[in-house]
């Protein structure tokens, strides 16, 4: 929980960005508005979204998994890099 407390601010905004995406999404629908506008921004939120999943796994692996005071050159937390990584690189 310390990394959502010490990013909360910045969280809140990215999800604040991401229920303005969505109204807007809405707001088009109802207003018959141009499919292919409707389309992209349902995948900006799609992509606000899944940057924001990643970042919460992120600071979960390393707050909740790895022993903060641990080695940064461990294998432990080079095995926690890579996951992270792949992570982003499946919801990119």
């Amino acid at each position: 929980m310390a990394h959502i407390v010490r990013d909360k601010q910045k969280l809140l905004n990215r999800i604040r960005r991401i229920r303005g995406q969505v109204d807007a999404i809405e707001r088009a629908i109802e207003q018959a508005g141009n499919c292919f506008a409707i389309l992209h921004t349902a995948a900006a939120c799609r992509g606000a979204l899944n940057g924001l999943m990643a970042e919460l796994i992120e600071g979960h692996i390393r707050f909740h998994v790895l022993n903060p005071d641990e080695r940064p050159e461990s294998e432990q937390a080079r095995a926690a890099q890579e996951l992270i990584d792949v992570v982003y690189a499946f919801l990119k």
